[in-house]
């Protein structure tokens, strides 16, 4: 018998455009005439939570307990209950029309968001600023029954991610599995009734999950859960992301309750043999860079040489049975580079396989997702732009590479112009040297409308110790390259590398403020830094100066580290300034400030001129 597979996305990823593995694999699938359906349970839960009758239910449950949060909320719950639909309905297609009665905050029970609304936001005129001042009331009021749900109904929701606090950092199974024994949520109900449907609709007999992030581990174990006992016959397979970083050193069987096969790396492969030994057409030990359970011991099976497949010889994506059209534009905070991520709609696709760099120290470089470098033609990848534009009707793309090869862009740039496609798009950079003048100008003129990269420290001191192969004065030129094309550029930002020192934070946050006063970057996020297991850092701490002090592996999950860094500043201290510092720049104010105004306690004064970025810029030589 010829295996069935239906490819799920579980909840919670994305709520405004697919998550792109399931169509990959789709696509691929497709080429080798094994017969799969994909479902993203993201979006179908989502939209299913919001709704009257779930919302009266959530309500109704939330009543019969003897402290209730957000008692604002409940005291309204009839009024929330009748304009939910509505809203998620213009979510999903704004139309002026609706924006028109929707941007008036007096249509809305107020909550503690929309009570709280930043009266100072300056929206376009016209329709455009009717239509996003609508969107971000109406986010404020599901993010206000988001929290409600969350503080009185489950613990575990969040928009983009279900219980991730359970699933992060879990170097043992136990946490997870004392929570699988719980009795299910409302949420998780509801969550059963979808998969119920797809399993009828699609009578899959291999069921795969694609697990990117930790919100998405627990989901998966439920939905698993609920098809061992109401479907026993159907396997299950699980992989992605997650299972790429995380599970790699499994050795505790107890998974193996829910899931039958864990995959690494590139899905395609694995996938293939795992549905021919279903068949009978090959033995288990062919199968492929997979996770079994064999006699209660976990077993790793990777027959060699693996099957190679190219990036240059995969098919294009397919996204055929998505629902694109329950997909919501989300605007919580107006920043334009940040609604890119939650509010527009992009088709995913990447350009090349892996890093063309690989050498950032902090970074899972010895990993085949950044290792293993490949690529492919701007001819191959223009002919998939076209066909998954044909299939859903969506224009624009997100490239989303670790980082885009500049060559490649060029070559891409060319060929977009070349057969006159308006197709905007948007992609992740190193900021080297290569992106001059003239091929942000090409970029531009092919449809590129923004740029991510990572800046990290902004200190050449630990950019070099990185190896990050940039400086600041390099980043400054290439940001002011893209901007001045009309390409957006974000900033990743890293507080807390091994040996940085109280004066280096304060620098780094100089220079991103000259940054922001430039126009070198015009959107930026901070995170603190996290040594990872695959890491050259993780691999090798004595050379970076701290000492790996834990978490104790027992057996399921490893990835990320605790450290102690004896040389280093006390990181955390700094978080809540640079976050308050931030988003003054990121609204154009709060330049002429002293950094110590972001601080509620000393920080050292920074050892940088106030003009070094303009120093930099007047000294450029292409322009």
């Amino acid at each position: 018998m010829s295996q069935k597979l239906l490819l799920v996305i579980p909840p919670f990823s994305q709520l405004n455009t697919p998550y792109p593995a399931t169509a990959y694999l789709k696509g691929f699938l497709d080429s080798q005439e094994i017969e799969s359906h994909q479902v993203d349970l993201s979006i179908e839960l989502f939209t299913s939570i919001f709704t009257k009758d779930f919302l009266t239910e959530a309500f109704d449950e939330a009543q019969k307990l003897k402290e209730i949060s957000f008692t604002e909320i409940l005291k309204k719950k009839e009024e929330y209950i009748q304009l939910v639909d509505e809203v998620i309905q213009f979510l999903q297609t704004p139309t002026i029309e609706k924006a028109q009665e929707l941007s008036k905050i007096s249509y809305f029970p107020k909550g503690h968001r929309l009570s709280a609304v930043n009266k100072s936001i300056q929206w376009e005129s016209g329709e455009k600023g009717v239509i996003d001042r609508a969107k971000h009331f109406s986010t404020l009021y599901i993010e206000e029954l988001g929290d409600f749900i969350r503080s009185n109904v489950d613990e575990f929701f969040s928009f983009t991610r279900y219980a991730e606090q359970i699933a992060t950092s879990a170097s043992s199974f136990d946490g997870l599995e004392d929570s699988l024994h719980y009795e299910p949520t409302l949420i998780e109900h509801a969550l059963f009734d979808i998969l119920e449907q797809k399993i009828e609709e699609f009578q899959p007999t291999l069921v795969c999950f694609t697990v990117p992030f930790p919100g998405n581990l627990f989901a998966t174990l439920r939905s698993g859960q609920f098809i061992k006992q109401f479907y026993p016959s159907i396997k299950i397979a699980m992989g992605g992301g997650y299972c790429n970083t995380e599970l790699r050193s499994l050795s505790d069987p107890r998974i193996f309750e829910f899931i039958d096969f864990i995959t690494l790396d590139d899905g395609e492969i694995p996938l293939v043999r795992i549905s021919q030994f279903l068949d009978g057409k090959i033995t288990i030990n062919e199968l492929e860079r997979t996770f079994y359970r064999q006699d209660d011991y976990v077993v790793y099976q990777n027959k060699v040489p693996n099957t190679i497949v190219h990036h240059s010889n995969l098919p294009a994506p397919n996204y055929e049975g998505l629902p694109f059209s329950k997909y919501v534009s989300f605007l919580d905070v107006i920043n334009p580079m940040h609604r890119m991520w939650t509010d527009e709609r992009w088709n995913k696709l990447t350009i090349s396989h892996g890093c063309y760099w690989k050498q950032c120290s902090f970074c899972d470089v010895t990993l085949d997702y950044i290792g293993n470098y490949q690529n492919t033609t701007a001819e191959d990848l223009v002919n998939k732009m076209e066909k998954i534009i044909s299939q859903t009707g969506i224009k624009g793309f997100h490239f989303v590479d670790e980082a885009a090869p500049p060559k490649m862009l060029r070559a891409l740039s060319k060929k977009l112009i070349e057969k006159e496609l308006e197709i905007p798009w948007w992609t992740n950079i190193r900021f080297e040297k290569t992106f001059d003048a003239d091929l942000c100008r090409l970029m531009a003129q092919a449809g590129c409308v923004a740029v991510t990269g990572g800046l990290e420290v902004a200190s050449d001191r630990l950019l070099e110790k990185m190896k990050k192969g940039v400086d600041i004065g390099q980043v400054a030129r290439v940001g002011k390259h893209f901007a001045n094309n009309g390409i957006m550029v974000h900033a990743y930002l890293m507080y807390g590398f091994p040996t940085q020192t109280d004066q280096e934070t304060i620098d780094s946050l100089e220079i991103v403020r000259q940054l922001f006063q430039h126009n070198c970057i015009q959107s930026a996020y901070w995170h603190q830094f996290t040594a990872t297991i695959h890491s050259p850092i993780g691999q090798h701490p004595e050379e970076f100066g701290i000492t790996i002090t834990g978490p104790k592996f027992e057996g399921f999950a490893q990835n990320d580290l605790w450290h102690e860094d004896p040389m280093g500043a006390d990181h955390s201290m700094y978080t809540k300034g640079l976050n308050l510092a931030l988003h003054n720049y990121l609204n154009g104010v709060g330049f002429e400030l002293p950094l110590q105004e972001w601080f509620d306690f000393e920080v050292p004064k920074t050892s940088h001129p106030k003009f070094k970025i303009a120093k930099v810029l007047e000294s450029q030589i292409d322009t």
